[in-house]
């Protein structure tokens, strides 16, 4: 059983960064009906950007491990929420009122030019984060031993979807976004600022895809310019399993997948992983096609 926990560990540390991600996708497509195909490159670039900062300001040796971490995170989401705000500026917001089949070919288009952009700038190779950032100890819990990295990235994961749901869910701007996400025209009507509630989840979104980016660089220990579209698709499929457009939905599915794929690695094969995903995904819209708490559009977000 002890192998079996660790493997549960492992899963929910995965699957709450598929969730960070797919937050971003739900958001956008909760109040734009719009997939933005070039989050998963912001992630990316949120990984890049953790590396650079970390060798430009040493942050980690200045204020410690921890605390460090959270600095950089906070530095990381704010660039990646400006980068957000560009994209949606540039791309998407003077093709608003146009078909949206337009809207998609720009976010495809968006996708690889920040993909491009990446590998012109730091190289095809592989990049290395620093291995002294954060304690690579065990802790065995019940017998079942736990990194602590795995703990930390858990943790602040959880920390960032509870802050989001409740943003969300219990604030005046979320409000204003959900009632958006609902209809935007009666949005309009009730005074609600549209372009500044699709502003603000072009900044969410992508901050959190960003915070995602740098934990993946702080726990597998590299990254490439390719890696978007990997996590990209994955964070997609979260976003499916668990209803699209519906943030909790996301959470869920996002754990479900780390789960899915840990466990199918350690008991079946670690080739099969992704098959064994997709074969969750293909199953769980076989028989609930909207997702696991996928709801009618008005009641989404």
């Amino acid at each position: 059983m002890e192998f079996f926990f660790q493997q549960v560990t492992n899963g929910l540390a995965v699957g709450s960064i598929y969730a960070i991600v797919a937050l971003g996708y739900t958001m956008v497509y909760g109040v734009l009906r719009l997939i933005n195909f070039a989050h998963g490159d912001l992630f990316t670039i949120g990984a890049y950007l953790g590396l650079t900062l970390l060798a430009a300001t040493t942050i980690t040796d200045k204020v410690g491990g921890v605390l460090g971490l959270l600095i950089l995170c906070i530095m990381v989401m704010g660039l990646v929420a400006l980068a957000g705000t560009l994209l949606e500026r540039m791309a998407y917001r003077p093709l608003r009122e146009s078909p949206r089949l337009s809207a998609v070919v720009s976010a495809l288009g968006a996708s690889i030019f920040f993909q491009n952009a990446v590998m012109l700038i730091y190289g095809t190779q592989f990049r290395v984060y620093p291995h002294d950032i954060l304690p690579r100890t065990v802790i065995s819990i019940a017998g079942v031993d736990i990194p602590v990295m795995r703990l930390i990235i858990l943790a602040i994961s959880l920390c960032m979807m509870a802050a989001l749901y409740f943003f969300i869910q219990k604030t005046k701007i979320g409000t204003a976004i959900r009632a958006t996400a609902i209809d935007q025209g009666a949005a309009k009507l009730m005074g609600i600022n549209v372009d500044r509630v699709i502003a603000i989840v072009f900044m969410t979104g992508p901050a959190l895809g960003g915070a995602a980016g740098l934990m993946v660089g702080l726990y597998y220990g590299q990254i490439s310019f390719t890696m978007g579209w990997v996590y990209g698709l994955k964070a997609f499929t979260a976003a499916i399993i668990g209803g699209i457009g519906n943030i909790p939905g996301a959470m869920i599915g996002g754990l479900i997948l780390g789960l899915v794929e840990a466990l199918g690695s350690a008991y079946i094969s670690i080739a099969w992983k992704d098959a064994i995903a997709f074969g969750v995904l293909i199953l769980i819209l076989v028989f609930r096609p909207t997702g696991l708490m996928g709801e009618r559009v008005a009641e989404k977000l």
